[in-house]
């Protein structure tokens, strides 16, 4: 033995971790609203993390999906692509003019306008109005501070056997350092914990793009 454990030996390369992330190629849409998130400054979802929303999506067969988090439309645009052709999409994001410019995406590839449902605002304000048990899945990525309360709220929204996932959940290699006690990593520790924990939900940390966390509610 060479001192390193089976995981340190098995663990991927960055080339094979490239590899993963460009396996399923991008949309010339998603490719276009990528690049609209980088001109307003907005991190979007990987494109390995795309597809694995889309293929949530797909699994759950949802028509129903709350998303934390608008961006420019790329998550959107992944979980569009796995919903079912009637599935209504409920998009929450504090900034008005994000949502403005993810509209133009879903537009752009035929989505009809009954089919998203934008809401300007702190989420934290919204989610509580939306409706217990009504969706098939929920998807995180807004304030990271946020997150331990964003889980509660999402909790309660899906329906028994609703998909939770929650991006960023590796947080930039922070999580995994216990060096790192700033805020925000301090709190996606404490979602990862929540979720982790819970013996009646059914979970794995995905190492796509910055972690993707998903749980299954029973």
């Amino acid at each position: 033995m060479n001192g390193q454990s089976q995981q340190e030996r098995s663990a991927p390369k960055p080339a094979s971790w490239l590899f993963a992330e460009d396996f399923t190629a991008e949309s010339g849409a998603s490719a276009a609203a990528r690049q609209e998130a980088m001109d307003l400054g907005v991190q979007p979802v990987s494109p390995g993390t795309a597809s694995a929303l889309t293929m949530l999506a797909r699994l759950v067969r949802a028509s129903h999906v709350v998303e934390i988090g608008t961006g420019s439309g790329v998550s959107g645009l992944a979980l569009y692509a796995g919903m079912v052709p009637d599935g209504i999409l409920t998009s929450v994001d504090i900034e008005p003019e994000h949502q403005r410019i993810a509209r133009e995406a879903f537009t752009e590839v035929g989505i009809e306008s009954r089919r998203i449902r934008l809401i300007a605002g702190a989420a934290l304000g919204v989610l509580p109005r939306l409706s217990d048990g009504a969706y098939d899945l929920v998807f995180v990525d807004g304030d990271k501070l946020e997150y331990p309360e964003y889980i509660e709220q999402a909790l309660r929204l899906l329906r028994p056997g609703g998909v939770l996932a929650v991006d960023n959940t590796l947080w930039h290699d922070r999580v995994a350092d216990p060096a790192n006690s700033d805020d925000e990593t301090i709190a996606v520790r404490e979602t990862l914990h929540r979720v982790r924990e819970d013996d009646d939900l059914v979970s794995t940390l995905l190492p796509c793009g910055d972690g993707l966390l998903v749980a299954i509610k029973p």
